[in-house]
């Protein structure tokens, strides 16, 4: 079982940027890993940006060319770099984690996850101003 720890999040302008780290207590290196937002409780969980373990990215459309993950298996950490933050972006963000090999889904949806995550973050929190 693996445990993750989110950090990074804060309170920036709309136009800033941020990096968000997700680090993993034990080798992530074979884990399917995303990142998850919501923006309140009584809000539905919004996927955002996903990485398989061969290096392969899936992003939803409304943070493509302004967010990247990204992923530095030595360190068991999964990264996302945001920029050009817009108040929409305010969440609640989430690291989502699971072994790649037999949770795939069988179709990824475009800016969907690509697996069934079972290994989740407590969360940091964004907050963007206008």
């Amino acid at each position: 079982q693996v445990q993750l720890v989110e950090s990074g999040g804060g309170s920036v302008q709309a136009g800033g940027s941020l990096r968000l780290s997700c680090v993993a207590s034990g080798s992530v290196s074979n884990y399917c890993l995303g990142w998850f937002r919501q923006a309140r409780l009584s809000h539905k969980r919004e996927a955002v940006a996903f990485i398989d373990s061969d290096g392969t990215t899936n992003y939803t459309d409304s943070v493509k060319g302004r967010f990247t993950i990204s992923r530095d298996n030595a360190k068991n950490t999964l990264y996302l770099q945001m920029n050009n933050l817009k108040p929409e972006d305010k969440a609640m963000y989430s690291c989502a984690a699971e072994i790649s090999f037999g949770s795939k889904f069988d179709t990824v949806v475009p800016g969907g996850p690509m697996c069934g995550y079972n290994y989740w973050g407590q969360g940091t929190q964004v907050t963007v101003s206008s």
